[in-house]
């Protein structure tokens, strides 16, 4: 074993290499030793500004002194008992809790699980159970998991679902609207028809699952008038509709849940990421009429719903109660767009800005041309951030946009200090 004094990133991620698969990726060859809030150091001690929070799971910032004294409370009562097993108030006052933040004006059940993908792959078993259906559409540029299911419902083949297949059956492609790349609103609805005309019957449509805002791929923004009209197709067929909030829940994009802003009530949500502040937890919150339709045992898992991540997720919601956090959301999404568009103005690769509240991007395109993607010119920027101590990930079909998910919680002097550092990288980068 390596003594303290050779713990390095370079050492540490050679012995990384030895020991995990490749297909486990990594985005920065960093360490990290501490986190606080916005900021992380690293085995050697330096400091980075964490634009990245996890991959959209430290809304509430590294560490946070509430949500951490909750979990060690916890752990002095008890960690484990499976819910299924032995019942906890923890997990029931989330659901309430849950229940009420969710958009719709009608009775409402959650479910508890440990990760996001399972969270989607539950919301497709009850939407099948609910309405005896079989077939779902999802939409392309979609991300919605890893695990075979999930892979299929997911619209982007690299890096996720190379060398993977076959997938899960009876899984159909819409095409998500996005103006910049010449989608229309129309040509998306136009398409959701077209399936129903060349691939199946829309009374065989259990679902339709889809993204307010796209992550992985690429931070595209569901125009509201889409999501209304996707709801009205759906009442008109009798299909449910899923809106996967994984990563634009918890504040994110300036309200709890982004459907909230478009006036559409989903009937499920899936949610996970940030809602525990770093604890896994999932969820699935919907029509009561719809989450009963499962028999008995017919749902859960061994670990989903631990009373660690249901606490975690209550001290979340007291968090940001308590610094009004989806205000803070709305002001920083504000102030980072106001900045990336300053930036647009002097660097010409930067064909557009975007995003919803504080779920903000840029895509980078050689000339600004939408149709030259420049995914070489993203990495260059994130790994140059990274050496000048910033973190930033990249995202996108074509692995050509660059993402900001500091946590809500960051001062603004912190969050200005990484927006220096992104523009000077990006100065450096751009030939």
């Amino acid at each position: 074993m390596l003594t303290k004094t050779e713990k390095t990133n370079e050492a540490l991620m050679a012995r990384r290499r030895a020991a995990i698969p490749r297909g486990v990726g990594q985005s920065h060859e960093v360490f990290i030793a501490r986190g606080e809030n916005a900021e992380i150091w690293d085995v050697q001690g330096k400091r980075y500004i964490d634009f990245a929070g996890g991959i959209a799971v430290l809304n509430t910032g590294h560490c946070r002194p509430e949500i951490q004294q909750a979990v060690k409370d916890q752990i002095d009562r008890y960690t484990h008992t499976c819910f299924q097993v032995l019942a906890y108030e923890p997990y029931v006052e989330l659901a309430e809790r849950c229940n009420a933040l969710a958009p719709g004006d009608f009775a409402k059940k959650t479910l508890f699980l440990s990760t996001g993908a399972e969270a989607v792959e539950n919301a497709i078993k009850i939407a099948r159970a609910y309405t005896r259906r079989s077939a779902v559409i999802a939409f392309t540029s979609g991300y919605h998991g890893r695990t075979l299911l999930t892979l299929g419902l997911t619209g982007k083949v690299a890096p996720y679902k190379t060398g993977f297949g076959p997938f899960p059956g009876e899984i159909f492609h819409a095409r998500f609207p996005d103006a910049v790349h010449g989608a229309s609103v129309d040509d998306s609805i136009a398409s959701v028809e077209s399936i129903f005309k060349n691939d199946v019957e829309a009374s065989r449509v259990a679902a339709i699952i889809v993204e307010p805002v796209q992550g992985e791929g690429g931070f595209n923004v569901a125009p509201f008038d889409f999501l209304q009209r996707l709801r009205a197709l759906c009442d008109q067929h009798g299909i449910l509709l899923i809106a996967d909030e994984i990563q634009t829940g918890a504040g994110r994009t300036g309200t709890w849940f982004a459907m909230e802003q478009s006036g559409v009530a989903p009937d499920m949500t899936t949610m996970a990421k940030s809602m525990a502040g770093g604890y896994p937890i999932a969820g699935v919150v919907g029509r009561a009429e719809v989450m009963d339709a499962p028999a008995p045992g017919g749902l859960g898992g061994t670990y989903a719903g631990s009373p660690i991540a249901c606490v975690a997720a209550l001290a979340v919601l007291d968090v940001f109660e308590k610094d009004n956090l989806l205000a803070r959301s709305r002001a920083l999404g504000a102030h980072l767009m106001h900045r990336l568009q300053a930036m647009a103005g002097k660097f010409n690769c930067i064909s557009d800005v975007r995003g919803l509240g504080a779920m903000v991007a840029i895509e980078l395109c050689q000339g600004g041309d939408w149709q030259q993607p420049d995914a070489d010119m993203a990495k260059a920027l994130a790994a140059e951030a990274t050496q000048r101590g910033l973190i930033l990930l990249t995202c996108g079909t074509y692995g050509n946009v660059v993402r900001i998910l500091v946590p809500l919680t960051a001062s603004d002097a912190i969050v200005d200090e990484g927006l220096d550092i992104m523009e000077a990288a990006l100065a450096a980068v751009q030939p």
